[in-house]
């Protein structure tokens, strides 16, 4: 199967997941950005030559129901969507795409006809064909399937879009509320999180996702517990920082991570394994540091991102293997010539780039005499660039203070994938414009409106002073 075939077969999929109609659920968003950046991943891999396998994949999407309201489906949740996970281990475009309408329970009847001509065609399949774009149906299809038309949703979505102030107004009471009714889960958590950390002396506890203040109670209260029963296998937990996430382990930054689904035996299995994990941890850094004389006094470092996080396993494999290919090549680089830069290795990429702030991504089985050629070259672009963020993250930092301070807001935060540059003048405006119903409020600086299920208020970063169509202000 083609690239373009895989585009037109998955494209019930896309209307189904696509995250532009999550916008009031920013985890059921976020989830399936992620899971849809590494599906697409995934599926590029088939298509480079020579791949032969790939390592399987475990995916999570929160699906809509996209068909009429009399079709609705009893696993589906009272906002309209369901969750499906599944793992991918199949090593064809064809069956990977096959496996995704299965496991989402999508129309499949469109398939036949590529499935035969897949079987008779014997040419190649077309590399390069990016899976995930924006796709346009003939509105007859909507009408013959009953699918909604995601091109009209969105245009209705922009129609209703209001002003932060006509927002504000009408959210403003129900956010406090919550607010008030989490004041004592808030205090639960502040209290067993400062509980945990000052006994078994831990860096911090995070959480990998942005789960509830009950959630997250629930889980610091599960940790208690086995600390009281078992105070020995925690011992082991000294000095580290506990991470909460979707898999138990030890994540590339050296973290120690929690499965939020996985019970106390397997926790205490981790702890147990820990000694192991920091002896991988060790090897890690030292491979860093060899990489680092090798290239001329560049950093690799490892940046978290929302989603799946990488294991330390997984990251001292890609560093080996990188490694090994420099001493089998060695660069003919001066010892200091590129001190004051980063890079970061990846293994889904076949060229070197230049990330806007500052740091290189490289690909793991990248061609030793290219590499030297665009570090040396990108040398002083990315030194530039990294001075530009430096000096973005400190405007940041002040102007977030500012807000805080003039607002008179209990909190101020932004997602990942918001910038520091949107984040500087999402506050920049706020301050001037100095809107009275957001005093002590929790503020989250994200993509879109929302209010969560504990009173913090999401606005985008670009929010609106205006309609942006004529007649729609109340």
């Amino acid at each position: 199967m083609s690239g373009a075939d895989a585009v037109n077969a998955l494209r019930p999929f896309y209307f189904a997941v696509h995250p532009d109609f999550f916008g009031q659920h920013p985890r059921e968003r976020e989830v399936n950005e992620n899971s849809l950046k590494r599906l697409n991943g995934y599926l590029d891999n088939l298509q480079k030559p020579g791949s032969c396998s790939v390592q399987p994949m475990k995916l999570t999407f929160y699906v809509r129901d996209t068909k009429d309201s009399s079709d609705v489906q009893p696993d589906l949740f009272t906002s309209g969507f369901r969750s499906v996970s599944f793992t991918l281990h199949t090593n064809d475009v064809l069956s990977t795409v096959m496996n995704v309408l299965k496991s989402c329970s999508l129309p499949m009847e469109h398939m036949r006809g590529m499935e035969a001509s897949t079987e008779t065609s014997g040419g190649p399949p077309d590399a390069g064909v990016p899976f995930y774009r924006p796709i346009k149906w003939d509105k007859s299809y909507y009408t013959f399937t009953g699918f909604r038309d995601p091109e009209e949703e969105l245009q209705q979505a922009r129609r209703v879009e209001l002003t932060l102030s006509s927002w504000l107004r009408n959210n403003e009471p129900k956010a406090t509320k919550k607010h008030v009714a989490s004041l004592p889960r808030r205090e639960e958590l502040d209290r067993l999180k400062k509980e945990l950390c000052h006994k078994f002396d831990l860096d911090d506890i995070r959480w990998q996702r942005s789960w509830g203040v009950a959630h997250r109670c629930c889980q610091l209260q599960s940790l208690s517990r086995l600390s009281q029963q078992n105070p020995e296998a925690l011992i082991h937990l000294q000095g580290h920082t506990v991470v909460f996430a979707d898999q138990s382990g030890m994540n590339a930054s050296g973290h120690v991570m929690l499965g939020t689904m996985d019970v106390h035996h397997q926790w205490t299995k981790l702890f147990e394994q820990l000694s192991s994990y920091r002896s991988l941890q060790q090897q890690t850094d030292w491979l860093k540091e060899r990489i680092s004389l090798l290239l001329g006094g560049t950093q690799v470092i490892h940046v978290e991102r929302l989603g799946p996080v990488r294991p330390i396993a997984e990251h001292y494999s890609t560093l080996s293997t990188f490694y090994r290919s420099l001493m089998s090549s060695p660069l003919r680089l001066h010892p200091r010539s590129l001190q004051g830069t980063t890079m970061l290795l990846e293994n889904d990429r076949s060229n070197p780039s230049l990330h806007e702030l500052g740091h290189f991504i490289i690909p793991t089985n990248c061609d030793p005499s290219k590499l030297q050629v665009f570090l040396q070259s990108h040398a002083p672009e990315a030194r530039q660039r990294t001075q530009r963020k430096i000096q973005l993250q400190v405007e940041e930092e002040a102007v977030m203070k500012l807000c805080l301070q003039n607002l008179s807001l209990r909190s101020l935060s932004k997602e990942p994938s918001v910038s520091s540059s949107q984040m500087v003048q999402c506050c920049k405006r706020l301050v001037e414009q100095r809107y009275p119903l957001l005093q002590g409020l929790h503020i989250c600086v994200s993509h879109f409106y929302s209010v969560m299920q504990d009173g913090d208020m999401c606005l985008p970063w670009d929010w609106k002073t205006l309609y942006p169509v004529a007649g729609n202000a109340k």
